[in-house]
């Protein structure tokens, strides 16, 4: 049964553009999405409305991995991203809808994340503390403004 929801809310010191493309660039997800201790590896990522991703995060300590996809609903550039995200793992059943809402402000993007449907089995504190680790990763990788 898939019950849990997460909500989280950041502004991030950096363009929308830019936090747009570190959601849908591979190698900019593996860099920040995996929370502590964990490494990632985007298999496959078709960033467009109806495209889909698959990608996997390893547990660095103990090895453990876990694989998870989905497929891209909703994109409107700089603004919004909507996608399903799916547990390959059959003791983790169901369907996880994420929606990412970015708004222009003052000082940079302000980012609004619902993740809808996770498995009753998965702590919801736990998806939520993750986020937090991948949102701190997040701003470290798009806030620096380094020349070209």
């Amino acid at each position: 049964m898939s019950t849990g929801t997460v909500k989280l809310h950041r502004v991030l010191r950096a363009p929308a553009n830019r936090v747009y493309r570190a959601f849908l660039e591979p190698d900019a997800m593996a860099k920040w999405l995996p929370p502590y201790g964990f490494t990632c590896k985007v298999h496959e990522m078709e960033a467009r409305v109806g495209g889909r991703f698959r990608m996997s995060f390893s547990n660095f300590g103990s090895g453990g991995a876990h694989a998870f996809g989905g497929e891209y609903l909703e994109l409107v550039p700089d603004r919004l991203i909507r996608y399903t995200d799916k547990f390959e793992d059959p003791n983790l059943p169901g369907e996880i809808t994420v929606t990412i809402r970015l708004d222009a402000v003052s000082c940079g993007t302000e980012i609004h994340i619902v993740q809808e449907g996770i498995p009753e089995v998965i702590p919801v504190e736990m998806c939520h503390l993750g986020w937090q680790e991948s949102l701190e990763q997040l701003a470290r990788l798009v806030e620096p403004d380094i020349p070209g």
